[in-house]
């Protein structure tokens, strides 16, 4: 079993709460804190028992959770935002840009940052998007809904699409 696998942890309302390793939820589950929802790929094994690697576990106890705010921001997440696409060009971006640059008083927030190519990084350097005739073909925002809170900027796994109300073409 790789390293890398998670999986999606519910809250007793089914309330999708985190992403954990799977073997933090197989610990979960032989402790019954949680019930398996869904399996996924893939055998725990120990010298005693041997375990299906859970892809959604359920808490068998509600966990109460504080009030969530707005998506950290990240350059990994402004990519998965804009899909890895330059928001001037629509080429592969592999830098972030900020549309009103900090030079001039802008900010480092969700609506002012964007991913870009390096090219048109570097064409727009400390300049506005009048002052080259560009435009934005979307306007930026930050990320909103129980996916982006959950999981950030992660891929979700197929299996997950159920409670993250995520349409089938986002979870493949």
């Amino acid at each position: 079993m790789p390293g890398t696998a998670v999986s999606l942890v519910l809250n007793a309302t089914y309330e999708p709460l985190c992403v954990v390793p799977v073997r933090r939820a197989a610990v979960l589950v032989l402790t019954d804190k949680a019930v398996p929802v869904t399996e996924g790929d893939g055998l725990l094994r120990s010298t005693t028992t041997i375990v299906i690697a859970p892809a959604v576990v359920r808490l068998t106890r509600f966990v109460k959770v504080p009030f969530r705010g707005q998506v950290s921001l990240t350059r990994r997440a402004v990519f998965a935002r804009d899909a890895g696409r330059c928001a001037y060009c629509t080429t592969s971006a592999t830098t972030i840009d900020h549309v009103i640059p900090r030079s001039r008083g802008g900010r480092h927030v969700w609506e002012n940052v964007v991913a870009a190519c390096t090219r048109c990084n570097h064409i727009k350097a400390d300049r506005t998007l009048a002052e080259l005739g560009w435009r934005l073909r979307r306007r930026p925002q930050a990320p909103t809904g129980v996916a982006w809170r959950v999981l950030g900027h992660r891929t979700p796994d197929p299996l997950w699409r159920t409670w993250l109300d995520m349409p089938e073409s986002a979870a493949s």
